[in-house]
């Protein structure tokens, strides 16, 4: 993702609700008198909420967990292909790092929710910034000695603590670390002939001193170094959600009032669905039919990040999630609340999320070519799945509206 927001043409954002933080009255309130003779309010849904609450965090932790363990695998791998590089083990070295996308993808509902990921000193930007420069971390088609790889009278030294002072430096796009500096280091480029259909394709003699175009042993320490900080920042997540402190933010997230908790998920779900997923992901890459806009655009896996992000917000709205072992964690969700409260909504808002996990899964493979095959505002298959999530936003703002909120999903 992105770690700005966001760049998005208006016609993605007529209609969406705005002010964010205000909380409306309850819906049908209880009045009940206290021993004072005063009259408060009681929430008939204060206990379906604070279970939502408790399995929201369950899910979270459960999904970062998974995603670290999955990262460990990977880890394992590039140890493996750096230690005898093969066309085997840099294929093993691939389809670790495809693995490890797979429950990390769907991490990405827990965004734009003031949770951990976001703040200040959270670490999205350091696990899954994108689009990268490719120049700023190795040689190029355009030039052989280009990026920090190659520059060794800078950077004498490759280390995860230079990586990561050098992420982001002097621009957006200057990524050094995260998924998709591993992802390039394993695929290389992508052809810009996206009518080739096919992802980057880096030789593992890249990673055989004296075999490939130079700076080999910086490459692999490069790769390691990259690997370990990706353990350390979904380390943070994992520590951050776990049971048992009172000193994380888990605990500060379970202690907060129901309703705010309420406003925290729907805005994150909400503004993944319709601003972010359906627009900078989704919208501004069919605009400019452009590869460089797609998400994981070395190995051509982009259609599996926009599918995933997708199933992300259907595993909060229904609260289950399926972990990597095939088990499931689950409980009071935001459907049940919507069910005890409008029908008509839960209805329309689970045909929805059905419907957009349906076209995102339909878009055809791989999304750079797809992207030259139709354009905005036609009824291809990107631009039906890009409408089915813009529709599943609103839908999650007149739900918020239901509960007696108002979120801001732009």
């Amino acid at each position: 993702m992105k770690t700005r927001l966001l760049k998005v043409s208006s016609i993605l954002l007529v209609g969406i609700a705005v002010a964010i933080g205000c909380s409306k009255d309850e819906e049908t309130p209880v009045p009940v008198v206290a021993s004072g003779g005063t009259t408060t309010a009681a929430d008939p849904n204060a206990s379906a909420k604070t279970a939502i609450k408790e399995n929201y965090a369950n899910i979270v932790y459960a999904n970062y967990k998974d995603s670290y363990d999955k990262a460990v695998e990977l880890k394992t791998a590039l140890v493996s292909f750096t230690n005898a590089p093969s066309a085997a083990n840099l294929a093993t070295a691939k389809q670790s790092w495809l693995d490890a996308r797979e429950p990390y993808g769907q991490t990405e509902a827990f965004r734009f929710a003031s949770g951990p990921i976001d703040d200040a000193n959270g670490p999205e930007g350091q696990l899954n910034a994108w689009p990268l420069d490719e120049a700023y971390i190795d040689y190029t088609s355009s030039s052989s000695t280009s990026g920090i790889i190659n520059d060794v009278s800078t950077y004498p030294t490759i280390s995860g603590s230079i990586l990561d002072g050098l992420n982001e430096q002097g621009g957006e796009a200057n990524i050094s670390i995260g998924y998709h500096a591993i992802e390039f280091l394993l695929w290389g480029q992508d052809d810009a002939n996206t009518s080739l259909q096919t992802s980057g394709n880096r030789p593992f003699t890249d990673f055989i001193v004296g075999s490939g175009p130079g700076n080999e042993q910086r490459r692999k320490d490069y790769l390691l170094a990259v690997a370990d900080l990706l353990l350390d920042h979904l380390d943070l997540m994992v520590k951050a959600w776990e049971t048992g402190n009172s000193n994380n933010y888990r605990a500060s997230f379970i202690a907060l009032p129901n309703n705010t908790m309420l406003q925290y998920i729907l805005t994150g779900i909400g503004t993944l669905s319709k601003a972010e997923l359906a627009g900078e992901r989704m919208f501004v890459a069919l605009t400019n039919q452009d590869q460089e806009d797609e998400h994981s655009c070395f190995s051509d896996n982009t259609h599996r990040d926009i599918i995933l992000n997708a199933q992300g917000i259907r595993n909060v709205y229904t609260g289950s999630y399926t972990k990597t072992d095939g088990s499931v964690v689950s409980g009071t969700s935001l459907k049940d609340l919507i069910t005890q409260i409008n029908t008509t909504i839960e209805g329309e808002m689970n045909v929805l999320s059905l419907a957009t996990i349906s076209n995102t899964s339909a878009m055809p493979v791989p999304f750079d070519n797809a992207l030259t095959q139709e354009s905005v505002g036609g009824s291809g298959p990107i631009m039906t799945a890009i409408l089915s999530l813009q529709n599943q936003g609103d839908k999650i703002s007149e739900m918020a509206d239901a509960f007696g909120l108002t979120i801001s999903i732009d």
